[in-house]
């Protein structure tokens, strides 16, 4: 039987429409597979082909110690830049760049429209304004103290 919230589990504001139905929130301290399987069949039907291909490069020295890599995924015909990361002694060489670079000749050969990426680094924000990335958005104190700052660069038109 479905029962009507405990007060403590309420909406702040209920609509009126919603007081009439029986319902029970959960809480759950993970994400439920349910919600995002609901939601990705309605994305999925509506956004027709996702196409989502993974893409990771990475990077060695003379020795084969990993001094740098990219990992990536493209979807709807843009490239996301899920983690860009360069050895703290090979920062400021040039490395970033070339993984860059080797992203978007990735894109390119995917057909992409461009790539995004996000950053709480203001260093990374540099270096991906350089390559001619686009600041969008920023959330402040996220996490507090910091900011995260997200970018794209749009490389073919539609």
């Amino acid at each position: 039987m479905i029962e009507k919230a405990p007060p403590d589990k309420a909406l702040a504001e209920t609509p009126p429409a919603a007081e009439t139905l029986a319902v029970v929130f959960h809480d759950l301290a993970r994400e439920s597979p349910a919600v995002a399987a609901a939601l990705g069949g309605e994305i999925a039907a509506r956004f027709r082909p996702r196409d989502e291909a993974p893409f990771s490069t990475i990077a060695h020295d003379e020795k084969g110690a990993l001094i740098g890599g990219l990992n990536g995924v493209s979807h709807w015909r843009w490239l996301y830049i899920r983690h860009l990361w360069v050895a703290p002694e090979r920062r400021g060489m040039g490395l970033g760049t070339a993984l860059l670079r080797r992203a978007e000749g990735e894109a390119r050969t995917r057909a992409c429209l461009g790539l995004y990426i996000d950053s709480f680094d203001p260093r990374a924000a540099a270096l991906y304004e350089r390559f001619g990335f686009t600041r969008f958005g920023e959330i402040a104190d996220f996490p507090p103290g910091h900011s995260r700052m997200f970018f794209f660069k749009r490389i073919a038109d539609a």
